[in-house]
C-alpha cells in the first residue's frame, strides 16, 4: 500500500499548495492513502470547516492537528460530526472530537490513524504512551487494521524517538509534526516501523517557521510582541514523508521524503513510478 503523509499546512500558500498538488499527485502515483497535518491552516491558527473540506475534497482522506486544534473556536462544534479530523487522542476524556479511528483506503485496506501530543515543552495532557497503546492494542496491525500511521505532535525529538521504539513492529508509521523543519533522519527501525522525526511543512520557508519573519526576530530580540504572527506569503514548499507497506504484515518496506516548488531542494520517493512527472511541475 502506498501512503503519504504532508506535514502542517502553513496559512493560505501551505494549504493552497497542497490542495492544487494534490489530485494529480494521487492519480500519478496511485496513492492508496493520504494524510495531512492541517492545524496551522486558517491563518496559521486552527482549521476551519470549509477548509478542512477544501483539503478533503483535494485528496486527503485524514486531516491530523495539534496544540492549535481548538484555535477556530467552531472546531469545538464541527469537530463531532467530521469523523476524518483527528484531535490529539491523549486529550481528558470527554473532550470532542476523536483521536485514532479506522478508515477505509482507495484499494479497500483497513487504515487506522492516531494523533496523539508530546508532553516536553507542550501543553501537560494525558500520557501519550497509555494512550496510544490502548490506541494500537484495540485496532491491532495485521488483524483489525492492514496499516497504522501514527502523527506525533511534539516539541521534542527525543520524545518523538522514544514513541517511535515504543511502537516499533505494532504499527507502519510514526512521523513527527509541529517543529516545520523536515529532519533527514527517515528510516525503518527494526521491526520494521517506519520513521521520521519532522515531516515539515507545507508553508514558505523564506520565514520563521512559516510566519513572517520580522515578529519572531522582534520578539526574540526584545522579549515582548510587537505585532501578530502573520503567515509568510512567499513561494511554498511540500513537504511530506511517502511509504509503502508489505501487504501482509501491514509494516513498511520503503520510507522516503517527499519535497515540491519553494525553497528547499526538491525530492520525491523513488519508488514512485511517475518520479520525473512529479519533479518536473
Amino acid at each position: 500500500m502506498r501512503i503519504l503523509f504532508l506535514g502542517d499546512l502553513v496559512g493560505r500558500v501551505g494549504r493552497t499548495a497542497a490542495i492544487e498538488e494534490l489530485p494529480q499527485l494521487v492519480e500519478d502515483n496511485q496513492l492508496d492513502f493520504v494524510i495531512v497535518n492541517g492545524e496551522n491552516s486558517a491563518a496559521g491558527f486552527g482549521i476551519t470547516e470549509a477548509i478542512l473540506q477544501d483539503v478533503l475534497d483535494a485528496g486527503a482522506d485524514v486531516v491530523t492537528t495539534g496544540n492549535h486544534v481548538w484555535d477556530q473556536r467552531d472546531t469545538l462544534v464541527y469537530i463531532e460530526r467530521q469523523d476524518r479530523l483527528l484531535r490529539p487522542l491523549n486529550y481528558p476524556a470527554g473532550t470532542p472530537g476523536r483521536g485514532a479511528h479506522l478508515y477505509t483506503a482507495r484499494n479497500g485496506a483497513r487504515v487506522m490513524v492516531a494523533n496523539v501530543m508530546g508532553r516536553v515543552f507542550m501543553d501537560a495532557l494525558d500520557d501519550p504512551f497509555a494512550a496510544i497503546d490502548r490506541a494500537v492494542n484495540e485496532c491491532p496491525l495485521g488483524d483489525v487494521a492492514d496499516a497504522i500511521i501514527v502523527d506525533m505532535h511534539a516539541e521534542a525529538t527525543s520524545e518523538k524517538q522514544a514513541m517511535a521504539h515504543f511502537l516499533d513492529g505494532r504499527v507502519s508509521l510514526v512521523v513527527g509534526t509541529h517543529t516545520h523543519v523536515p529532519t533527514a533522519d527517515h528510516q525503518i527501525l527494526e521491526n520494521g516501523t517506519a520513521y521520521m522525526s519532522d515531516a515539515g511543512m507545507c508553508g514558505a520557508y523564506d520565514s520563521v517557521l512559516g510566519m513572517e519573519k520580522e515578529e519572531p526576530v522582534n520578539r526574540f530580540q526584545r522579549k515582548i510582541p510587537g505585532a501578530r504572527f502573520t503567515p509568510a506569503s512567499g513561494d511554498p514548499t511540500i513537504c511530506g514523508v511517502a511509504i509503502e507497506t508489505d501487504d501482509r504484515t501491514g509494516l513498511a518496506e520503503r520510507i522516503a521524503p517527499l519535497r515540491i516548488g519553494g525553497r528547499l531542494e526538491p525530492v520525491v520517493p523513488s519508488f514512485w513510478n511517475s518520479r520525473s512527472s512529479v519533479a518536473d511541475r
